[in-house]
């Protein structure tokens, strides 16, 4: 072998490893590069673009698994859907309150025994007064709340409605520790809108469950005998014991219902609860911190029988609006029977002379609630028309309504109370 041609080969063998330590320091600065424009596109910036996933760009919902530290923001943690449930909880459950009461029961030995219930309520006002269900404190001889910073009061009831299973409490606590809920406008809402629902299911303080409304103007069984709840909102977010009275929120922080009932065959969530409306709340409230009840005018007929036509009058206060404006009731017929020796008048009601009352202001009347709700929805010295059949033929009878004598006497106090202003 020649001289030259080992030399030649020396060289080749050097020139090839200085080239592959060049290639190596190449590729090491590019993998650096690489990997700082990775962790750079993962991270949300200042300006508020959208943060990505080095291991998937089009992720934009998944962080990196060793995270920044421009990651600390909440914006960069969270992806906007979980920034609207956190503003919604934070900004709303410091208003809701945990009821707990205490009721005496008789068993059938006439001993009595202690019975213990629980439920949510909302702040309504600095005032002290806390929105709740009426079955939640319905039949306790005590009442405590427990607020969100866990200092307890007790409770007095300040008025109750229990048609919409309503009823409005009052606690003395301090100003400064009450955070009232803003109601917002039910009407508005629509079916597919996102709701969260904040209570105490089972004790469970201030629990968020996030769901959408399902449906509206459901109707559900009131605790009054053969009324209804009407405008109630369905919905798919869990709601559990407890959860009762705690409010309805939608996305903006605004209390559009309250969580009143489950359809369930076990007593617990099955995705399918119901909440009474604000506005209907908002209408009560007013009423059951003013007066302690609800005042609706009266049409001066007490008693009535549900037939396949309508509301048959059996009986109505003798003075009262609906008689005084002309509607019949039952007929009174005095018969002489013999019994024996002895003649003697009986008397009978002939039930065929009463109006039986089809419709009001046009609108058709099938029972009792759809007649108290028509009744309800006006004011004292409105005039309804009140739709009869009467001796087989259909007639109008306009009638004027008025207060109860209980109303009217709680009116005429408050009309007699100096002005102190």
């Amino acid at each position: 072998m020649s001289k030259q041609v080992f030399l030649g080969g020396v060289y080749l063998i050097f020139g090839s490893i200085l080239g592959m330590i060049a290639m190596s320091v190449l590729n090491g600065t590019m993998c650096a590069q690489t990997r700082n424009k990775a962790l750079s596109g993962a991270v949300q910036t200042d300006s508020g673009e959208a943060a990505t996933n080095p291991t998937d760009p089009a992720r934009k919902d998944i962080l990196p698994s060793a995270a920044p530290m421009a990651l600390n923001s909440l914006q960069g943690r969270y992806t906007p859907e979980e920034m609207v449930n956190i503003r919604v909880y934070e900004n709303s459950n410091r208003s809701v309150v945990n009821i707990n009461t205490r009721s005496v029961r008789q068993d059938w030995f006439f001993s009595e025994t202690q019975a213990e219930g629980e439920g949510s309520g909302a702040v309504l006002s600095k005032d002290g007064y806390i929105l709740t269900n009426f079955h939640v404190i319905a039949g306790a001889q005590e009442i405590t709340v427990t607020l969100f910073n866990g200092k307890t009061y007790s409770a007095m009831v300040k008025g109750v409605d229990p048609s919409n299973d309503i009823a409005v409490i009052q606690i003395g606590a301090n100003a400064d520790e009450l955070f009232p809920v803003t109601l917002g406008n039910s009407a508005e809402l629509k079916v597919g809108q996102r709701i969260f629902a904040i209570g105490n299911p089972f004790g469970l303080e201030r629990t968020l469950t996030v769901g959408i409304i399902s449906s509206l103007n459901r109707t559900l069984p009131s605790r009054l005998q053969s009324r209804m709840i009407k405008q109630v909102i369905q919905i798919d977010a869990a709601i559990n014991p407890g959860n009762s009275g705690g409010p309805l929120m939608d996305s903006r922080g605004y209390m559009v219902g309250m969580n009143t009932a489950i359809a369930s065959k076990t007593g617990q969530s099955a995705g399918v609860g119901f909440a009474v409306p604000s506005n209907t709340i908002s209408r009560v409230v007013k009423q059951l911190i003013k007066h302690g009840k609800i005042i609706v005018p009266t049409i001066g007929i007490n008693k009535a029988l549900q037939t396949d036509k309508g509301l048959l009058i059996i009986q109505m206060e003798d003075d009262g609006p609906a008689a005084r404006a002309g509607l019949r009731g039952p007929k009174i017929v005095v018969q002489q029977r013999r019994i024996g020796n002895m003649v003697g008048n009986f008397k009978t009601l002939d039930r065929s002379a009463a109006d039986i009352i089809y419709a009001i202001d046009g609108k058709p009347i099938h029972g009792a609630d759809d007649f108290l709700t028509i009744i309800e929805s006006h004011k004292p010295g409105d005039v309804v028309k009140v739709g009869v059949i009467r001796d087989g033929m259909k007639t109008e009878v306009p009638v004027t309504l008025e207060l109860s004598s209980d109303d009217a006497e709680i009116q005429k106090q408050e009309n007699d109370e100096p002005n102190w202003n």
